[in-house]
């Protein structure tokens, strides 16, 4: 993948030229024949499957810009000098001499795929495709363009509703249920690409539940069906001619379909669809913890087998966690009867859960399996990590510092405190240096870090810290887990080496 990007299938007008390809028919490969319903699901569905076009008024860039900007060239190019003439000192619209004055708004527009899910007016898309429009069209399978207004965005899974009223009967299709869906099955998918209006392809689900890195969210399906620029937005049909996906992102070096693509599924896409409708946005599920993956070592220093759940490192003073008694270090392993893998799974059915609902939530303490009751909030703004803040500055005093776990530690003072910029909140013993062979350099511990406990027991001395990891040597572990704050009090825990 080092060659190829990941990105959204909307169409962006202006392409000088696309090429098509012919093959003889004598020189081509022999394919294997799809499923005979393929024809019939796309007979079925087909006035359901929309264009969307949106326009929108860009500022044009000052200093002659607009389609008479000066090309970008090398500096000391032997067209450099005729450049400069010909664009930069004329005179007139677009002249050098006007500035921007001559470059007034202009337009663009692109072009998208979506999908009727209620006669009366409603359709769906991708975010991406309508994002900042100043106008939004629904042009349905026959030509017919309706002016459409936006019912709600879901920038987190990229989906958005749109509303607008037909001037005749249309066809509506269903959301199926993605979760039947297996590796192999046959789907197909009709869109809008590159503006050759709708167009029908075919293939089959390469994976589920893929995890790209695009969203806090991400559970998509993949599929090899051909999908290209223009395609953000349509549906992904299985062979009942239900939607089991929109058609949202591909993995191409070049831009075009190289059998990589990535669908919202169905079961994600109707739940967002009805909260949108009713609410005009999204009311997610809160929990109100700081989750962290359960590696190897740490799934060892918490007697885990195997590694799995979301260790929970940090919980929100007034979040639903707090009074359900969910504690930092405690790993979450199912939540509303879901079985939890890792924080993705996590992420995603606490989302996907009812604000208010009351749900039992079974974490791992000290080995042992504990069923919490809680009551979910709402979330309300997205998650913000930041970065603890660190200074060169040095302290008035060295600080009597102990080495452990290829650590300089020192107990907290006013000095450290004010050099480090730590929070009074914070307590434990601060990391003062890290030896850069250590496997605390590899897990990214560095001054300014504070131990708050080892081993699930708190500490306030470099001392507590090596007494702690001698018992551990000899219990025979491992590994010693740290708990882990940074100078603005936010929790992670570091499983590290003891041998």
């Amino acid at each position: 993948m080092t060659a190829a990007t990941i990105a959204p299938t909307r169409l962006r007008l202006g392409l000088a030229a696309l090429a098509v390809s012919a093959f003889s028919a004598f020189g081509a490969p022999a394919y294997a024949r799809g499923p005979e319903g393929i024809a019939d699901v796309a007979e079925k569905v087909i006035d359901a499957v929309v264009n969307i076009s949106t326009s929108q008024t860009v500022e044009a860039k000052g200093g002659g810009g607009g389609s008479n900007s000066m090309p970008q060239l090398p500096p000391g190019s032997p067209f450099e000098e005729f450049f400069d003439d010909f664009f930069k000192n004329r005179k007139g619209p677009g002249g050098g001499s006007k500035g921007g004055e001559n470059n007034p708004p202009r337009k663009t527009n692109s072009l998208g795929s979506g999908f009727i899910i209620d006669t009366s007016g409603v359709a769906v898309t991708n975010n991406h495709v309508i994002a900042d429009a100043d106008e939004i069209n629904v042009i349905l399978n026959d030509g017919t363009k309706i002016k459409a207004e936006l019912v709600g965005v879901d920038k987190k899974t990229d989906l958005a509703v749109l509303k607008f009223k037909p001037t005749k009967p249309l066809v509506a299709v269903k959301f199926g249920d993605s979760d039947k869906l297996r590796l192999g099955d046959w789907v197909v998918a009709i869109g809008n690409p590159f503006s050759l209006g709708g167009t029908v392809t075919a293939g089959i689900v390469s994976a589920k539940n893929r995890d790209i890195s695009s969203g806090p969210y991400d559970s998509y399906i993949q599929t090899d069906a051909a999908i290209n620029r223009g395609n953000s937005g349509g549906p992904l049909f299985n062979l009942d001619g239900d939607v089991v996906g929109v058609n949202t992102l591909i993995i191409s070096p070049s831009g075009g379909s190289i059998g990589i693509g990535f669908a919202v599924p169905s079961k994600t896409v109707a739940g967002v669809v009805d909260q949108l409708r009713q609410f005009g946005e999204l009311r997610r599920g809160w929990l109100g913890v700081r989750i962290q993956s359960v590696t190897d070592e740490i799934a060892e220093s918490l007697s885990i087998k195997p590694a799995r759940g979301a260790l929970v490192a940090g919980v929100d003073d007034k979040g639903p966690a707090k009074p359900a008694g969910i504690e930092p270090g405690d790993v979450v392993v199912k939540f509303d009867g879901k079985d939890v893998k890792d924080p993705k799974d996590l992420s995603r059915v606490v989302a996907d859960t009812a604000v208010g609902k009351e749900v039992d939530v079974i974490v791992i303490r000290k080995g042992k399996e504990e069923t919490k009751k809680v009551t979910l909030g709402r979330l309300q703004d997205p998650d913000k990590v930041q970065a603890a803040v660190k200074t060169d500055e040095p302290a008035p005093e060295k600080p009597v510092t102990q080495k452990a776990l290829g650590l300089d530690l020192a107990a907290l003072n006013k000095d450290l405190r004010t050099r480090y910029k730590i929070k009074e909140s914070v307590k434990g013993v601060v990391v003062t240096n890290v030896d850069a062979n250590s496997d605390a350099a590899e897990k990214r511990l560095s001054a300014g870090d504070v131990i708050v406990e080892v081993a699930q027991e708190s500490v306030s001395s470099g001392a507590d810290i090596q007494k702690r990891v001698d018992q551990l040597k000899k219990d025979g572990k491992k590994s010693v887990l740290l708990l882990v704050s940074n100078a603005d009090g936010e929790l992670r825990f570091v499983a590290l080496s003891v041998q």
